[in-house]
């Protein structure tokens, strides 16, 4: 899920990794092995970022949403002038529209968005038919390449939240049902789907998440189901079978879960008492089980993680990280490119803490930066940072 609301006062949006497309937001294509501040999005508030494989996306607080990164497939929701692009800026086409932007998502070169009215827009590549519905063809049976500028899409559901994997869209309707479209996993004999079709099986959802070939769906009663790819475990059904249809997650009863992951080939779930699960491929230590990379069919404890109280985590391609409840944030995965932002290219499987390493506002020297929420693309990672003054941290250690 990609979106979080910020506490008052100063925050910023920090980056690190990969920059060779242009997805850090720093004005150039170097990569950053610590945390930085994007200062171009400076004094915007953001609400909401989102990293894809090669693009980041941004909301504010006013409902504008900001896009940068690669741009060869209209993926940032700007006309292809430049392949890249290194600076945020403002996808003018939604900023028009009526109702603000809430939620987004960033799939393998398309995005979708939804604003606070329910209404679903998507724009980017749709060779498989990834932006929904589209009237318009460049010729008899052919759908168009790609989708310039955003586009409402699925106008006939009311939407609360939108995923968006390698070549397919996933949305969560408000009265809690799972609508999907694009190219499905496996995909068998049929090579698009531009027709929203209703997922059978799991009622009442209140999360969705989708990897770059599978999706994950959480119910209210805790239920967790998975479908899609599955060549790693990362269906945690025990077996590496692929499935056309939702299936539930094995290993995970008597526990209440409160958020979900789906990365590039792995997949996660947090409890409500911090502890986090993951399963997968465990190559390059992305699911953070110390030395042992090896795939799991099911899901597994992070014991490295027990009792740092975690509140959200992100998979990206290649690496994980979680955000404890006191704001650190702890990376772990493959290391070179400067993703896990610690300042060293090692690839581990021991959740190391992140530093923010950035002068403190207004040359404020009682306090820290403190980590709200975080979000791992294919090589880079967002996250939204406050600032907090030791009078306010030690009041909510006592609330």
């Amino acid at each position: 899920m990609a979106m979080t609301k910020v506490s008052g006062g100063k925050s910023v949006v920090l980056a690190w990794g990969s920059g060779e497309d242009g997805q850090l937001g720093m004005g150039n294509d170097d990569e950053k092995d610590w945390a930085c501040e994007i200062k171009s999005l400076h004094p915007k508030q953001v609400t909401a970022v989102v990293a894809g494989s090669r693009n980041s996306l941004v909301i504010c607080d006013d409902g504008n949403l900001f896009t940068w990164g690669w741009n060869q497939r209209s993926t940032l929701g700007h006309p292809p002038k430049t392949k890249t692009e290194s600076v945020p800026s403002p996808v003018k086409e939604l900023s028009g529209v009526k109702n603000k932007i809430v939620q987004a998502a960033i799939g393998g070169w398309h995005c979708l968005a939804v604003d606070d009215k329910g209404c679903t827009y998507a724009w980017g590549g749709n060779e498989y038919g990834q932006c929904g519905e589209e009237p318009e063809r460049k010729n008899e049976g052919a759908l168009k390449r790609d989708i310039v500028i955003p586009q409402c899409c699925v106008p006939h559901l009311s939407v609360c939240q939108v995923a968006a994997g390698g070549t397919h869209s996933v949305v969560l309707t408000t009265d809690g049902h799972i609508w999907t479209w694009g190219q499905p996993w496996p995909p068998g004999d049929i090579k698009q789907i531009s027709t929203p079709v209703k997922v059978q099986g799991p009622e009442r959802v209140r999360l969705i998440s989708a990897g770059a070939f599978h999706n994950l769906a959480l119910e209210e009663s805790g239920l967790l189901w998975a479908w899609g790819n599955n060549e790693y475990g990362q269906l945690g059904t025990g077996d590496t079978q692929p499935r056309s249809q939702p299936i539930l997650v094995q290993g995970l009863s008597g526990l209440t879960l409160v958020d979900i992951a789906a990365g590039g080939w792995h997949s996660n779930a947090l409890t409500d008492k911090g502890e986090v699960y993951a399963w997968g491929r465990g190559e390059h230590g992305r699911l953070g089980f110390g030395d042992d990379k090896s795939s799991k069919m099911v899901p597994q404890k992070v014991q490295f993680l027990q009792g740092e109280n975690v509140i959200q985590v992100s998979c990206g391609g290649t690496h994980s990280v979680a955000l404890t409840r006191d704001g650190r944030m702890f990376s772990y995965g493959r290391g070179d490119h400067g993703r896990l932002g610690y300042g060293r290219k090692t690839t581990t499987g021991h959740p190391i803490e992140v530093p923010i390493n950035i002068p403190a506002p207004n040359n404020s020297s009682n306090g820290r930066w403190r980590a709200e929420y975080v979000a791992c693309g294919g090589r880079h990672t967002l996250a939204i940072a406050s600032w907090v003054d030791e009078e306010e941290e030690t009041a909510d250690k006592l609330d």
